[in-house]
């Protein structure tokens, strides 16, 4: 279920689902500034379990129900709105994810969210960006994870860029080293396939430029610590000359199993060729000599981003905003709409049990941007506005958010798409409930501020709404009076029954 959200909360945590770890920190936060008490974390490779039909088998889902089981005593008391919990690459590739979601939500009394890779990317480059020096000029950073790599320039605390590409320490060592074994033919495969992957982003990344390179990852800080320890670099950095030192290193190895490194834990040995290969070809496409480390990266942005939350610093407001501006909402109109609908949530949401804050806060975005399809083209516009609303990457929104939304945008006119809002489960009854919502606070607006409007008084049922304009009013304002008796007719198609007197 998705999450309430609470002015401030003592304590704050945030989950991070890898491809190949999972992470949890717990953390207290005091004037906008997190302090970290707990870091917990276990190799889970989710990613190893996904077969090529893209299942996640049972035994995958086990190990990361394991690790969730152990992170569960310090989240099941901890109230809503206080954990974000993101999935990653394994869980956008998975397409039974919704059973492993599922489990992993009852374990932890909490909403579990898939984000896109470039919302992953943000996430990681505010847990950057927050934890190492604020320096000027812009800075790149790279994220290895185990089913996707992470890249970001930005400047200060915001990304100008953000990419996410389908190469992972993980998934390319079930593709390239799956047995162990480590041969030269093996690894300029692995290096190749990743230098392919950067091609498409090589453009983008050189234009903008960057003064200094960060790494953030456990694939990264392990390569670093490998190379510090050969006497090839400081402050664990990592040097194009202590890659060169490794990969022959490795390559005497010849299996991960007799990898012995400072620095490389022995669980991370059977993945540790992979990502080195994958760094060197990172180095090589944008020309890199050093890469420094960063101990921050996604699970610490995720707090931050939960911290703005609370204090009014939402990120999803000024992606709206943006979003409004982009495709030439009418505001004034989208303004009317929302404040209509969110008063006649206030009237009814106890009887249709809409009370917790998301309900709220989806039925405002909703109405925001319900007519962004009219930029592309006024027939079928609400489809377009949906279309747009799922595919495009919002900043601070999950797929599911995005998801929600889209449906609430593509049922306010015509069809409800009713089976698609069920498919959510209990709460499809209630995402149903906020697209008539919404559907009346448009057509309340249809004229566009042209005429005074009165006050109704709303009273909901189970599956009706019962709407009662002042006496004569609807007589004498036949347009709104013919509106909302096709609304009626459009209601029953889903079994709601509309009546306006």
């Amino acid at each position: 279920m998705p999450q309430n959200h609470s002015e401030s909360f003592p304590l704050v945590a945030a989950i991070d689902l890898g491809s190949n770890s999972f992470h949890m920190v717990l953390a207290k936060a005091d004037h906008g500034e997190i302090r970290i008490l707990e870091r917990l974390g276990d190799k889970v490779q989710l990613a190893a379990g996904i077969d090529e039909n893209r299942q996640l088998s049972e035994e995958a889902m086990q190990r990361g129900l394991d690790c969730l089981s152990r992170f569960a005593q310090l989240t099941t008391s901890l109230p809503q709105g206080a954990v974000r919990i993101v999935g990653t690459n394994a869980l956008r590739e998975a397409r039974n994810r919704a059973e492993f979601i599922r489990r992993a939500e009852a374990l932890l009394g909490h909403q579990v969210e898939v984000i896109s890779g470039r919302e992953e990317a943000r996430l990681i480059y505010l847990g950057v960006s927050h934890t190492i020096a604020d320096t000027p000029g812009k800075r790149l950073v790279a994220d290895i994870g185990g089913g996707s790599t992470e890249f970001i320039i930005g400047q200060r605390f915001e990304p100008l860029l953000r990419e996410s590409l389908q190469m992972g320490c993980v998934s390319y060592t079930q593709r390239y080293f799956k047995d162990g074994k480590i041969t030269p033919a093996r690894y300029a495969q692995a290096y190749t396939a990743a230098r392919l992957e950067i091609m498409g982003i090589e453009h983008g990344l050189n234009r903008l430029g960057w003064q200094d390179a960060v790494g953030a990852s456990g694939t990264i800080k392990a390569i670093g610590l490998a190379i510090q320890s050969a006497g090839l670099s400081n402050n664990g950095e990592v040097t194009s000359e202590g890659l060169a030192w490794l990969k022959r290193k490795i390559f005497k190895c010849g299996d991960v199993e007799r990898i012995d490194l400072d620095g490389v834990k022995p669980d991370r040995r059977p993945i540790f060729p992979a990502g080195l290969a994958i760094l060197e070809a990172i180095f090589d496409a944008c020309e890199l000599n050093r890469m420094s480390h960063s101990e921050g990266a996604l699970r610490e942005g995720v707090l931050y981003d939960l911290l703005g939350r609370h204090q009014h610093e939402d990120v999803r407001e000024r992606t709206l905003s943006a979003f409004m501006e982009r495709y030439h909402v009418d505001q004034e109109q989208a303004a009317r709409v929302e404040a209509k609908a969110l008063s006649a949530l206030d009237k009814v949401a106890k009887d249709w049990q809409l009370t917790d804050d998301w309900h709220r806060e989806l039925l405002s975005w909703a109405a925001k941007v319900h007519e962004v399809g009219l930029d592309i083209a006024h027939y079928q516009y609400h489809k377009h506005g949906a279309y747009l609303i799922e595919h495009s990457d919002l900043a601070g929104f999950s797929r599911q958010d995005q998801q929600m939304l889209a449906l609430l945008v593509r049922g306010h006119r015509r069809n409800i798409p009713k089976e698609k809002l069920t498919d959510f489960g209990d709460e499809g009854v209630k995402l149903v409930r906020l697209c008539v919502l919404l559907r009346f606070a448009i057509l309340f607006h249809h004229i566009r501020g042209s005429q005074n409007m009165p006050t109704v008084r709303l009273k909901a049922g189970p599956s009706s709404l019962a709407i009662e304009f002042p006496e004569g009013w609807l007589a004498a304002n036949p347009l709104t009076q013919a509106d909302f008796e096709s609304e009626a007719e459009w209601l029953k198609r889903i079994d709601m029954t509309l009546t306006v007197r």
